[in-house]
């Protein structure tokens, strides 16, 4: 294992360099300068633009910038905001606890909602809580985050006036009335989340059961007296847990990135609400590391996923 361990990082390296360079060149390409805010302003002179463009490094040609910035970034430096000339990583470690603590809630309710329920649907098929659970489940995975927010500030914030639809990021938790408060707006954004990841995750679980309960070890099982109880935890859901744990590894990743739309839509000052205003303004480095971050989220948890295989199942051996 940690031979194979010590492979998959090497392998990782070119990956992500490929990776790099690919977001370097569609970035470079892409429409836009940080300097348009200038472009129809006449009180700015042309020397001003060309200073401001120099220092910048935009006069660079691309192969140039982009040598300095896997440069930078291999010493742990993502550079520094064109438009608030303030360290990309002290943005993101800003914004980043918001981010953090709205999906890892999201995650566990998440998870911890879709395995029992996916288990359940799957040993009663076809029953009434298995075609409830799967219509909540169609919904959850095919209605876009965006419009499912904005039922809930709807529903939730206009007309019943239970929750802020607009993050109030000024809120510290010192006593349970500031406790109170961020939890109240915390709901909406992380209910959107959890039932996207929870529809996929459950899914996921009740086709694997489905697909492993008719099989001969389960019938030996259930002739060896076993109760039914027994054969479902022991074996049919050991067998089923491979498929899922690369959905749920490989989740967080798309979670994260499933929280730009979010975060946008209620204001909350993490990372993708930053990404977001990042490509507003075409402020490239903010864009390319947080694209980058999420790239090195993906291959650590296909890592994990595999990783997890082995502990899942014990026959599963890597050389």
């Amino acid at each position: 294992m940690g031979r194979y361990i010590l492979r998959r990082l090497i392998i990782s390296v070119p990956t992500l360099m490929g990776i790099s360079l690919i977001i370097f060149v569609i970035l470079a390409l892409a429409p836009g300068d940080p300097l348009s805010q200038f472009a129809n302003n006449p009180e700015v002179p042309i020397e001003v633009r060309e200073r401001v463009r120099t220092s910048l490094g935009l006069d660079d040609p691309v192969h140039v910038r982009y040598v300095k910035w896997v440069s930078q970034l291999m010493q742990g430096d993502l550079g520094y905001s064109f438009a608030t000339r303030s360290s990309v990583t002290g943005l993101i470690l800003q914004r980043l606890p918001n981010t953090l603590a709205i999906l890892g809630v999201a995650f566990v309710i998440g998870v911890a909602l879709a395995i029992p329920i996916g288990i359940l649907s799957a040993v009663k098929r076809y029953s009434l809580f298995d075609h409830s659970a799967t219509t909540i489940a169609f919904i959850g995975f095919s209605v876009p985050s965006f419009f499912t927010g904005l039922v809930l500030i709807l529903i939730f914030s206009v007309n019943l006036r239970w929750f802020p639809f607009i993050y109030d990021s000024t809120v510290v938790v010192r006593d349970l009335p500031s406790l109170a408060a961020q939890v109240r707006q915390s709901i909406m954004p992380i209910a959107i989340l959890t039932l996207i990841y929870a529809a996929t995750t459950m899914r996921y679980v009740r086709a694997e059961m489905l697909e492993n309960m008719p099989q001969d070890y389960v019938r030996t099982a259930r002739a060896k007296g076993l109760g039914s109880g027994t054969v479902v935890r022991r074996h049919v859901l050991r067998n089923s847990l491979i498929p899922v744990i690369t959905l749920v590894a490989l989740g967080i990743p798309n979670i994260f990135t499933g929280a730009v739309i979010t975060e946008q839509i209620f204001s909350v000052p993490g990372i993708g609400h930053l990404l977001i205003l990042s490509i507003s303004t075409a402020d490239t480095p903010v864009v390319m590391a947080v694209t980058f971050i999420f790239a090195v989220l993906v291959v650590v948890f296909n890592l994990v996923a595999d990783v997890l295989y082995a502990v899942a199942d014990p026959r599963i051996r890597y050389s």
